[in-house]
Protein backbone atom coordinates (compact mmCIF):
# COMPACT_ATOMS: atom_id res chain seq x y z
CA UNK A 1 0.00 0.00 0.00
CA UNK A 2 1.36 3.39 -1.00
CA UNK A 3 2.10 5.84 1.77
CA UNK A 4 0.00 8.99 2.01
CA UNK A 5 1.69 12.23 1.03
CA UNK A 6 2.31 14.78 3.76
CA UNK A 7 3.55 18.34 3.20
CA UNK A 8 5.21 20.73 5.60
CA UNK A 9 7.09 24.01 5.13
CA UNK A 10 9.11 26.30 7.38
CA UNK A 11 10.39 29.76 6.54
CA UNK A 12 14.14 30.37 6.97
CA UNK A 13 13.55 33.58 8.89
CA UNK A 14 14.19 34.16 12.55
CA UNK A 15 16.91 32.42 14.50
CA UNK A 16 16.33 28.75 15.25
CA UNK A 17 15.16 28.23 18.82
CA UNK A 18 14.67 25.49 21.37
CA UNK A 19 10.92 26.03 21.06
CA UNK A 20 11.10 25.46 17.33
CA UNK A 21 13.27 22.37 17.82
CA UNK A 22 10.80 20.82 20.26
CA UNK A 23 7.92 21.66 17.95
CA UNK A 24 9.33 20.09 14.78
CA UNK A 25 12.06 17.57 15.61
CA UNK A 26 9.98 14.52 16.49
CA UNK A 27 7.22 15.51 14.07
CA UNK A 28 9.66 15.53 11.14
CA UNK A 29 11.09 12.12 12.00
CA UNK A 30 7.58 10.67 12.25
CA UNK A 31 6.63 12.20 8.89
CA UNK A 32 9.65 10.74 7.09
CA UNK A 33 9.06 7.30 8.63
CA UNK A 34 5.33 7.07 8.05
CA UNK A 35 4.56 9.15 4.96
CA UNK A 36 5.73 10.19 1.54
CA UNK A 37 7.05 13.44 2.99
CA UNK A 38 7.74 16.75 1.27
CA UNK A 39 9.71 19.10 3.52
CA UNK A 40 9.99 22.59 2.08
CA UNK A 41 12.30 25.45 3.09
CA UNK A 42 9.86 28.23 2.21
CA UNK A 43 12.17 31.06 1.19
CA UNK A 44 9.63 32.63 -1.18
CA UNK A 45 7.23 33.02 1.74
CA UNK A 46 10.01 34.76 3.66
CA UNK A 47 10.08 37.60 1.12
CA UNK A 48 6.92 39.16 2.59
CA UNK A 49 9.08 40.85 5.26
CA UNK A 50 11.75 42.00 2.77
CA UNK A 51 14.59 40.33 4.70
CA UNK A 52 18.23 41.29 4.32
CA UNK A 53 19.53 39.13 1.41
CA UNK A 54 22.61 37.89 3.25
CA UNK A 55 20.53 37.07 6.33
CA UNK A 56 18.06 35.08 4.22
CA UNK A 57 20.82 33.15 2.46
CA UNK A 58 22.61 32.31 5.72
CA UNK A 59 19.42 31.24 7.45
CA UNK A 60 18.48 29.02 4.53
CA UNK A 61 21.70 27.07 4.94
CA UNK A 62 21.24 27.03 8.72
CA UNK A 63 17.76 25.55 8.50
CA UNK A 64 18.96 22.94 6.02
CA UNK A 65 21.88 22.08 8.32
CA UNK A 66 19.50 21.68 11.25
CA UNK A 67 17.28 19.31 9.29
CA UNK A 68 20.28 17.16 8.44
CA UNK A 69 21.58 17.30 12.01
CA UNK A 70 18.19 16.04 13.19
CA UNK A 71 18.81 12.91 11.13
CA UNK A 72 16.40 13.60 8.27
CA UNK A 73 17.20 11.02 5.60
CA UNK A 74 16.93 12.80 2.25
CA UNK A 75 16.75 9.44 0.45
CA UNK A 76 13.44 8.77 2.19
CA UNK A 77 11.79 12.17 1.71
CA UNK A 78 11.88 15.23 -0.53
CA UNK A 79 13.69 18.07 1.21
CA UNK A 80 13.93 21.09 -1.06
CA UNK A 81 14.17 24.86 -1.40
CA UNK A 82 10.94 26.50 -2.59
CA UNK A 83 12.55 29.13 -4.86
CA UNK A 84 14.46 26.45 -6.78
CA UNK A 85 11.22 24.91 -8.04
CA UNK A 86 9.74 27.59 -10.32
CA UNK A 87 6.41 25.77 -10.56
CA UNK A 88 5.51 27.24 -7.16
CA UNK A 89 5.55 30.77 -8.54
CA UNK A 90 3.66 29.71 -11.68
CA UNK A 91 0.83 27.91 -9.93
CA UNK A 92 0.50 30.84 -7.56
CA UNK A 93 -0.72 33.00 -10.46
CA UNK A 94 -3.11 30.31 -11.67
CA UNK A 95 -4.70 29.86 -8.24
CA UNK A 96 -4.99 33.63 -7.75
CA UNK A 97 -7.58 33.56 -10.51
CA UNK A 98 -9.66 31.07 -8.54
CA UNK A 99 -9.44 32.96 -5.24
CA UNK A 100 -11.99 35.57 -4.28
CA UNK A 101 -10.67 38.87 -2.91
CA UNK A 102 -13.09 38.69 0.02
CA UNK A 103 -11.86 35.31 1.23
CA UNK A 104 -8.22 36.38 0.88
CA UNK A 105 -8.77 39.54 2.96
CA UNK A 106 -10.63 37.57 5.62
CA UNK A 107 -7.51 35.61 6.55
CA UNK A 108 -6.82 36.30 10.22
CA UNK A 109 -3.06 36.69 9.78
CA UNK A 110 -3.57 39.25 7.02
CA UNK A 111 -5.99 41.22 9.20
CA UNK A 112 -3.49 41.10 12.06
CA UNK A 113 -0.83 42.61 9.79
CA UNK A 114 -3.31 45.24 8.62
CA UNK A 115 -4.03 46.23 12.21
CA UNK A 116 -0.33 46.64 13.00
CA UNK A 117 0.87 48.48 9.90
CA UNK A 118 -0.39 51.13 7.48
CA UNK A 119 1.69 49.72 4.63
CA UNK A 120 0.82 46.16 3.59
CA UNK A 121 2.54 44.59 0.60
CA UNK A 122 0.66 42.32 -1.81
CA UNK A 123 2.80 39.37 -0.76
CA UNK A 124 1.06 39.28 2.62
CA UNK A 125 -2.32 39.10 0.89
CA UNK A 126 -1.07 36.51 -1.58
CA UNK A 127 0.76 34.43 1.05
CA UNK A 128 -1.99 31.83 1.62
CA UNK A 129 -2.51 31.45 -2.15
CA UNK A 130 1.18 30.65 -2.58
CA UNK A 131 0.79 28.22 0.34
CA UNK A 132 -2.16 26.60 -1.44
CA UNK A 133 0.01 26.10 -4.51
CA UNK A 134 2.76 24.55 -2.40
CA UNK A 135 0.31 21.97 -1.10
CA UNK A 136 -1.59 21.22 -4.32
CA UNK A 137 1.50 20.75 -6.50
CA UNK A 138 2.35 17.48 -4.77
CA UNK A 139 -1.07 15.78 -4.56
CA UNK A 140 -0.90 16.21 -0.81
CA UNK A 141 -3.14 14.10 1.41
CA UNK A 142 -2.28 15.63 4.78
CA UNK A 143 -1.06 19.05 5.94
CA UNK A 144 0.07 19.21 9.58
CA UNK A 145 -0.34 22.75 10.94
CA UNK A 146 -0.83 24.66 14.16
CA UNK A 147 -4.16 26.28 14.87
CA UNK A 148 -2.88 29.61 13.47
CA UNK A 149 -2.41 28.08 9.99
CA UNK A 150 -5.60 26.00 9.88
CA UNK A 151 -7.52 28.79 8.13
CA UNK A 152 -4.92 28.87 5.35
CA UNK A 153 -5.31 25.16 4.65
CA UNK A 154 -9.09 25.57 4.61
CA UNK A 155 -8.64 28.29 1.97
CA UNK A 156 -6.44 25.88 0.00
CA UNK A 157 -9.23 23.31 0.09
CA UNK A 158 -11.78 25.90 -1.06
CA UNK A 159 -9.60 26.99 -3.98
CA UNK A 160 -9.02 23.39 -5.08
CA UNK A 161 -12.72 22.52 -4.82
CA UNK A 162 -13.65 25.65 -6.80
CA UNK A 163 -11.07 24.85 -9.50
CA UNK A 164 -12.26 21.24 -9.76
CA UNK A 165 -15.90 22.34 -9.98
CA UNK A 166 -15.24 24.88 -12.74
CA UNK A 167 -12.55 23.09 -14.74
CA UNK A 168 -12.96 19.39 -13.93
CA UNK A 169 -11.28 17.12 -11.39
CA UNK A 170 -7.65 18.20 -11.22
CA UNK A 171 -6.47 18.66 -7.65
CA UNK A 172 -6.51 16.26 -4.72
CA UNK A 173 -8.27 17.87 -1.75
CA UNK A 174 -5.92 17.82 1.26
CA UNK A 175 -6.93 17.19 4.86
CA UNK A 176 -5.82 19.29 7.81
CA UNK A 177 -3.94 17.59 10.64
CA UNK A 178 -3.82 19.85 13.69
CA UNK A 179 -0.57 19.48 15.58
CA UNK A 180 -0.92 18.53 19.22
CA UNK A 181 -1.01 21.46 21.59
CA UNK A 182 1.45 21.17 24.43
CA UNK A 183 4.58 21.64 22.33
CA UNK A 184 4.17 25.40 22.72
CA UNK A 185 7.22 26.66 24.59
CA UNK A 186 7.02 30.05 26.25
CA UNK A 187 9.80 32.60 26.69
CA UNK A 188 11.93 32.23 29.82
CA UNK A 189 11.42 35.90 30.69
CA UNK A 190 7.72 35.91 29.77
CA UNK A 191 6.29 32.37 29.72
CA UNK A 192 2.85 33.64 28.68
CA UNK A 193 4.25 34.47 25.23
CA UNK A 194 5.76 32.15 22.65
CA UNK A 195 9.56 31.82 22.72
CA UNK A 196 10.78 34.52 20.33
CA UNK A 197 12.78 33.91 17.15
CA UNK A 198 14.08 37.45 16.88
CA UNK A 199 17.48 38.41 18.24
CA UNK A 200 20.38 36.48 19.78
CA UNK A 201 20.39 39.09 22.56
CA UNK A 202 16.94 37.96 23.73
CA UNK A 203 17.56 36.51 27.20
CA UNK A 204 14.18 34.78 27.22
CA UNK A 205 14.98 32.54 24.27
CA UNK A 206 17.25 29.51 23.98
CA UNK A 207 18.75 29.43 20.49
CA UNK A 208 20.11 26.36 18.76
CA UNK A 209 23.50 28.08 18.53
CA UNK A 210 23.68 29.08 22.23
CA UNK A 211 26.75 27.97 24.19
CA UNK A 212 26.59 25.95 27.38
CA UNK A 213 27.34 29.08 29.40
CA UNK A 214 24.60 31.09 27.69
CA UNK A 215 22.05 28.34 28.31
CA UNK A 216 22.86 28.09 32.02
CA UNK A 217 22.71 31.86 32.44
CA UNK A 218 19.35 32.18 30.68
CA UNK A 219 17.69 29.31 32.53
CA UNK A 220 18.88 30.59 35.91
CA UNK A 221 17.22 33.92 35.13
CA UNK A 222 13.95 32.27 34.05
CA UNK A 223 10.83 33.80 35.60
CA UNK A 224 9.14 31.64 38.25
CA UNK A 225 7.21 32.87 41.32
CA UNK A 226 7.63 33.29 45.08
CA UNK A 227 5.85 30.11 46.13
CA UNK A 228 8.81 27.73 45.62
CA UNK A 229 6.39 24.85 44.95
CA UNK A 230 6.97 22.79 41.82
CA UNK A 231 3.66 21.88 40.21
CA UNK A 232 2.12 22.13 36.77
CA UNK A 233 -0.37 24.99 36.71
CA UNK A 234 -0.04 27.06 33.49
CA UNK A 235 -2.62 29.64 34.59
CA UNK A 236 -1.26 30.43 38.04
CA UNK A 237 2.36 29.26 37.70
CA UNK A 238 3.25 29.86 34.01
CA UNK A 239 7.00 30.10 34.60
CA UNK A 240 7.34 26.85 36.52
CA UNK A 241 4.93 25.11 34.13
CA UNK A 242 6.99 26.26 31.16
CA UNK A 243 10.18 24.84 32.67
CA UNK A 244 8.41 21.55 33.39
CA UNK A 245 7.16 21.43 29.78
CA UNK A 246 10.67 21.97 28.40
CA UNK A 247 12.07 19.27 30.70
CA UNK A 248 9.31 16.76 29.87
CA UNK A 249 9.66 17.31 26.12
CA UNK A 250 13.43 16.94 26.12
CA UNK A 251 13.33 13.85 28.36
CA UNK A 252 10.41 12.41 26.37
CA UNK A 253 8.27 11.92 29.50
CA UNK A 254 4.82 13.20 30.44
CA UNK A 255 4.24 16.24 32.63
CA UNK A 256 3.05 14.12 35.56
CA UNK A 257 6.34 12.20 35.60
CA UNK A 258 8.31 15.43 35.46
CA UNK A 259 6.37 16.90 38.39
CA UNK A 260 6.88 13.69 40.42
CA UNK A 261 10.60 13.80 39.72
CA UNK A 262 10.87 17.23 41.34
CA UNK A 263 8.61 16.51 44.31
CA UNK A 264 10.01 18.29 47.36
CA UNK A 265 12.72 20.06 45.34
CA UNK A 266 13.24 23.81 45.03
CA UNK A 267 13.30 26.06 41.97
CA UNK A 268 17.09 26.09 41.89
CA UNK A 269 17.16 22.33 41.39
CA UNK A 270 14.47 22.56 38.70
CA UNK A 271 16.42 25.20 36.78
CA UNK A 272 19.68 23.26 37.02
CA UNK A 273 18.05 20.09 35.70
CA UNK A 274 16.28 21.96 32.89
CA UNK A 275 19.57 23.59 31.86
CA UNK A 276 21.32 20.19 31.90
CA UNK A 277 18.56 18.65 29.78
CA UNK A 278 18.87 21.45 27.22
CA UNK A 279 22.66 21.13 27.08
CA UNK A 280 22.50 17.34 26.75
CA UNK A 281 20.09 17.76 23.85
CA UNK A 282 21.80 20.61 22.01
CA UNK A 283 25.50 19.77 22.36
CA UNK A 284 25.45 16.65 20.12
CA UNK A 285 23.02 18.38 17.77
CA UNK A 286 25.31 21.41 17.49
CA UNK A 287 28.30 19.26 16.54
CA UNK A 288 26.41 17.81 13.59
CA UNK A 289 24.81 21.16 12.77
CA UNK A 290 28.13 23.01 12.48
CA UNK A 291 29.70 20.13 10.56
CA UNK A 292 27.01 20.43 7.89
CA UNK A 293 26.99 24.23 7.97
CA UNK A 294 30.73 24.30 7.22
CA UNK A 295 30.29 22.18 4.09
CA UNK A 296 28.39 24.36 1.63
CA UNK A 297 29.29 22.08 -1.28
CA UNK A 298 27.51 19.17 0.40
CA UNK A 299 24.52 21.34 1.31
CA UNK A 300 24.23 22.48 -2.30
CA UNK A 301 24.28 18.85 -3.43
CA UNK A 302 21.39 18.08 -1.05
CA UNK A 303 19.44 21.04 -2.43
CA UNK A 304 20.07 19.91 -6.00
CA UNK A 305 18.82 16.40 -5.21
CA UNK A 306 15.75 17.84 -3.51
CA UNK A 307 15.08 20.21 -6.39
CA UNK A 308 15.16 17.39 -8.92
CA UNK A 309 12.81 15.19 -6.87
CA UNK A 310 10.35 18.02 -6.12
CA UNK A 311 10.39 19.43 -9.64
CA UNK A 312 9.60 16.06 -11.22
CA UNK A 313 6.25 15.97 -9.40
CA UNK A 314 5.59 19.72 -9.56
CA UNK A 315 6.18 19.81 -13.31
CA UNK A 316 3.77 16.91 -13.81
CA UNK A 317 1.04 18.63 -11.80
CA UNK A 318 1.49 22.03 -13.44
CA UNK A 319 1.40 20.46 -16.91
CA UNK A 320 -1.93 18.83 -16.04
CA UNK A 321 -3.26 22.16 -14.73
CA UNK A 322 -2.15 24.05 -17.85
CA UNK A 323 -3.77 21.51 -20.14
CA UNK A 324 -6.98 21.68 -18.12
CA UNK A 325 -6.99 25.47 -18.56
CA UNK A 326 -6.37 25.27 -22.30
CA UNK A 327 -2.84 26.66 -22.14
CA UNK A 328 -0.61 25.33 -24.93
CA UNK A 329 2.29 23.34 -23.45
CA UNK A 330 3.92 22.01 -26.66
CA UNK A 331 4.81 18.70 -25.04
Amino acid sequence: MDKKTIYTAIKPTGILTLGGYIGVAQNLKDMVSNYNAYICIADLHALTINPDPQFLKENTYKLLSLYLALGINTDKCTLYLQSQVHEHAEINWVLSNFTMLGEATRMTQFKDHQAKSKEINMGLLNYPILMAGDILLYDTDIVPVGIDQKQHVELCRNIAIRFNHKMGETFKIPDVLLRKEGFKIGGLNDPTKKMSKSERGDTGTIFIEDTKEEIIKKVRRAVTDSENLIKYDPENKPGVSNLLTIYACLKNIDIESAVAQFDGQNYGTLKNEVANAIIETLEPLQKKYYKYLDDKEYLDSILLKGKQKAQAKAKETLKKVYKTLGLVTND
